[in-house]
């Protein structure tokens, strides 16, 4: 798979006024709502039972590093059966700088995704899409890059503010994440949600919700529901977890 986009292609080489500006352009470019390829009931409600209906290609997308080389790795899934693997790995050109992440791994991902021979319908990332300063995180920058349907999933809060608390939520909870004068959207605007993928039964200590948002062709709500949809047994969602395991396997191979 190869960029539709190639002026929106990360460049290290940019000043981080650059940067900010194209990823400004790139929020633009976005699409925050449902346009996407595939019915989403065969996602969030399982497939569908008209014969001869495949299920979309979901694809979890996910890094490891190694001295200063970036490993993406990309696992391909159908109807929650891993069909393909694909990876890249590349020099990783800038430091870690908050809120310009796709700069420094782009690259990589994109080169991950041109080792594909399947066509993805939805893309899931380690990272953040429109809950970012910029509305422009790495899913955002990615999905709209490749113009492929996709979402952000990230470990932590880049920005924005829940709509209530978020801790020790129960299972199965999500909480909206609204823009704040941190985030380039009217304050007010539903980014993502915190959804609460897991959490111990006990009650003695709590697991952290994900924060989930669109990156692009996908709105907040529907972001959540597939995040939902293609949960496991773990707290990470199915697809970017096989990624970070597979990225963990290529970092051992191309030491």
């Amino acid at each position: 798979m190869t960029p539709v986009r190639p002026e929106f292609v990360p460049d290290a080489s940019l000043s981080r006024e650059e940067m900010e500006a194209l990823q400004r352009d790139i929020a633009d470019a976005a699409v925050f709502a449902d346009d996407l390829p595939f019915d989403p009931a065969t996602i969030t409600e399982g497939p569908l039972a008209t014969a001869g209906q495949e299920p979309p290609v979901v694809v979890g997308v996910d890094q490891a590093f190694l001295d200063e080389r970036a490993v993406s790795a990309v696992v391909a899934l159908r109807g929650g059966e891993v069909i393909e693997r694909a990876y890249a790995a590349t020099p990783l050109e800038i430091p870690y700088i908050p809120g310009l992440l796709s700069f420094r791994e782009g690259r990589s991902i994109l080169a991950a995704f041109e080792e594909l021979s399947v066509t993805p319908d939805l893309a899931l990332f380690d990272g953040s899409g429109r809950i970012h300063f910029r509305q422009a995180g790495l899913a955002t920058h990615i999905g709209v890059t490749l113009d492929l349907p996709s979402v952000g999933v990230a470990k932590s809060l880049l920005c924005g503010t829940p709509r209530g608390p978020v801790d020790g939520l129960p299972e199965g909870t999500r909480v909206a994440v609204e823009a704040d004068g941190n985030v380039d959207a009217p304050d007010g605007t539903v980014v993502g949600y915190a959804v609460q993928s897991r959490q111990y039964e006990s009650g003695n200590a709590s697991i952290n919700p994900l924060y989930v948002s669109p990156g692009h062709r996908v709105s907040a709500e529907t972001a959540a529901d597939f995040v939902e949809g293609v949960g496991g047994e773990y707290k990470l969602p199915e697809p970017t977890r096989l990624a970070d395991k597979y990225a963990d396997e290529v970092k051992d191979e191309v030491r």
